[in-house]
């Protein structure tokens, strides 16, 4: 099986979506090993993007198709089941992208949302925090609806530690639902993307929801702790990640940690690291993480090269968080790690 092999992104069928069967034929001789995890690499963003159309989660189909290996028919009915009809408006946007005739622009960028300051912060540290992004009213229902998928209630205690597939660590694999999609495209955060970006063309990710109880004696907290989810090969590339507190966060209740301003400090430190030394098994906790405190409702955007992660809760009340990113469709990705 060559690379050539691979279905071309323009091939459809019933869902009339470009990329998407090509998308579904690597995946599945990837699975079959007639494909490295290297191959193609330089579509990651495609398939992304395409996933954002979607409104799939990027874990919950890639463990879809590795498990069940379905056909490309049966692959579509599963995206009719899980997440409808594909908006048609945003399947034009995204099959436009495949067209040789791209004459249309992104809509000039309206600078109201962030302030002098917002800008200050953002360039010295790396991270932003939008408040009130969403309502409380908004954060409780999402909370409500994250409760009921697995099975805990909010205010019993009891309840917090239930065993449920759908727990991993502290994330909760709950990727569809209308009051998460709501979230998505709220006005705040889709601006702050847009204006961090300087960009309109942007598409927001299906990412899934997190619930951080509480340290017990026989619970544990899970991680993750302060890692990267980008390439720290210089030239550092800009990329956004964020985090929505639906709830009221204290530093010590398993709050989002980051380490403020290593944006611009990551290349000084690479190159300070003796030749052998592995980044990521570095001790980044000594590069001054910071718990970030926030209140239900606000948006913590952040450069993705901070390192970040989340940190134990030593507090009595659980955290609640959604996670939400806006990227363009050609954001630039490094193929080395």
């Amino acid at each position: 099986m060559s690379l050539t092999d691979v279905v071309s992104p323009h091939e459809t069928n019933k869902l009339n979506v470009k990329h998407l069967k090509r998308f579904w034929s690597k995946s599945i001789l990837k699975k079959e090993g007639k494909l490295s995890a290297d191959d193609f690499i330089n579509e990651w963003k495609t398939d992304k993007t395409l996933l954002a159309v979607m409104g799939l989660g990027l874990e919950q189909t890639i463990q879809y198709v590795y498990q069940e290996a379905p056909s490309f028919e049966a692959f579509e009915d599963w995206i009719l089941t899980v997440s409808g009809d594909p908006d048609q408006e945003k399947v034009n946007q995204f099959n436009a992208l495949f067209s040789t005739d791209r004459t249309v622009e992104a809509a000039p960028v309206e600078y109201k949302l962030l302030t002098q300051a917002d800008w200050d912060f953002w360039q010295q540290n790396g991270y932003i925090i939008i408040r009130n992004a969403i309502s409380k009213e908004h954060c409780d229902e999402t909370i409500n609806e994250l409760c009921d998928f697995i099975g805990v209630d909010r205010n019993d205690r009891g309840t917090w530690y239930n065993h449920h597939h759908a727990r991993q660590g502290i994330m909760v694999q709950l990727f569809q639902h209308p009051v998460l999609e709501r979230n998505r495209k709220a006005d705040k955060i889709k601006k702050a993307f847009e204006e961090l970006w300087n960009r309109t063309d942007l598409w927001v990710n299906t990412d899934r929801v997190g619930f951080n109880p509480p340290e017990t004696e026989s619970y544990k907290f899970q991680g993750p702790r302060l890692h990267w989810d980008a390439s720290i090969v210089p030239p550092i590339q800009f990329g956004t990640q964020g985090i929505l507190y639906l709830s009221d966060t204290a530093e010590n209740q398993g709050a989002f940690t980051l380490v403020p301003g290593f944006n611009n400090r990551i290349e000084d430190w690479l190159k300070s690291l003796p030749p052998e030394s592995d980044p990521y098994r570095e001790d980044l906790y000594a590069l001054g993480s910071k718990p970030i405190a926030a209140n239900a409702g606000d948006f913590i955007i952040w450069h993705h090269i901070l390192p970040h992660g989340s940190s134990p809760n030593t507090a009595a009340l659980p955290r609640f968080v959604q996670y939400i990113n806006y990227a363009p469709a050609d954001e630039d990705r490094s193929g080395s790690w």
